[in-house]
């Protein structure tokens, strides 16, 4: 059974930065493609970024290009965020899909596990 763990969160200034760490707990054989959400008080979930399960493939949606980068160390994967803006405030979650080969995802629908999601807060 699959965990996924979150953590990084928390309240920073605008300007500021931010590293998310999402850790996939699983069978030591698999591999997981991992995608990061976020959703804000009374908006839909929208996609942020995503990796393959190889760690060579990698997407970011454009309103965080030049701003967030993801990244991966085996089985956990970072969300580094910089020049964070308010708007960037929602709450953020790791999602995982169990592949051996393939592309990131970019699609919740695509992922079978996700985290508990952690409070991303950003003042102006």
């Amino acid at each position: 059974q699959e965990r996924i763990v979150e953590s990084g969160g928390g309240l920073v200034q605008a300007g500021g930065s931010l590293r998310l760490s999402c850790e996939v707990f699983g069978s030591t054989r698999s591999m997981y493609a991992v995608g990061w959400f976020r959703q804000a008080p009374g908006k839909e979930r929208q996609f942020v970024a995503a990796i393959s399960a190889g760690g060579t493939e990698k997407s970011h949606t454009d309103s965080v290009k030049g701003r967030f980068t993801i990244s991966r160390d085996r089985n956990t994967v970072y969300l580094q965020m910089t020049s964070l803006k308010p708007e960037d405030t929602a709450i953020y979650a790791c999602a995982a899909r169990n592949t051996v080969t393939g592309p990131y995802y970019t699609t919740a629908a695509d992922y079978s596990y996700w985290g508990q999601g952690t409070q991303v807060t950003v003042s102006s």
